[in-house]
This record gives C-alpha cells, structure tokens and sequence, in this order.
C-alpha cells in the first residue's frame, strides 16, 4: 500500500547540484526515519544519510557530510536530498526508504532497518 516515488535525478556537471524528492503515498508519515542510498555500477548500496520524521535529526555518510543536506516537509509526507559540489563517484542510483521505528532506536545506515523502497533515480556526475 505504501510508495515511495524518487524523481529529481538527472545529468550534471562536476560541482553542480540536483535536488532529490521522495513522495510518499498510501500512509501519512510523521514517525520513524526516511533514509537515502545509493548503488554505483558494480558496488553494493550504500548508505548516503537520514532524517527523524518527528524532530528532523539527521545523520550523514562521512562522504557527502557538508555536501548534501537532507530535509523533510511533513505537511507535503515528502524528503529531500540536496546535492551540492558533486562529484563523478557521486553518479549512482538514488533510493529513498522508510523505517518505521525511532531514529533513535535504530542503526539508520543499515538497510535492513527500512521496510519501504523506492523504484530509485539516476544522478551522473560528469567530470
């Protein structure tokens, strides 16, 4: 019943940025934690960064910490991932997820902790 529907991904330059949403339908979030990750050709997925639906804690790979900025629009059930300063080993498949428990109760980079997936969008970075 739950989606999760990525969109935002595209071709971009180094150094330039893409905003990334992720709407959700079937189920008004305002609890748990929505994450993002990533799969580049070849390589496992990994993870990019979190948010607390409640309060709006989040938490970042050490990769993108001061790149990217996650956020959330309770009103709109919908998170963002703003890209900044991209770079070629950026380009991957984008995936947001959902966890339904706390963000403080749950290790938020590990994917066995979100129960929804998104279909994932692409971002390449050209250098």
């Amino acid at each position: 019943q739950v989606q999760l529907v990525e969109s935002g991904g595209g071709l971009v330059q180094a150094g330039g940025s893409l905003r990334l949403s992720c709407a959700a339908s079937g189920r008004t979030f305002s609890s748990g934690v929505m994450g993002w990750f990533r799969q580049a050709p070849g390589k496992e997925r990994d993870f990019v960064a979190a948010i607390s639906w409640s309060d709006g804690s989040t938490y970042y790979a050490s990769s993108v910490k001061g790149r990217f900025t996650i956020s959330r629009d309770n009103a709109k059930n919908t998170v963002h991932l703003q890209m900044n300063s991209l770079k070629p080993e950026d380009t991957a498949v984008y995936y947001c997820a959902r966890g339904a428990r706390s963000f403080w109760r749950v290790r938020v980079s590990y994917d066995d902790e979100y129960d929804y997936w998104g279909q994932g969008t692409q971002v390449t970075v050209s250098s």
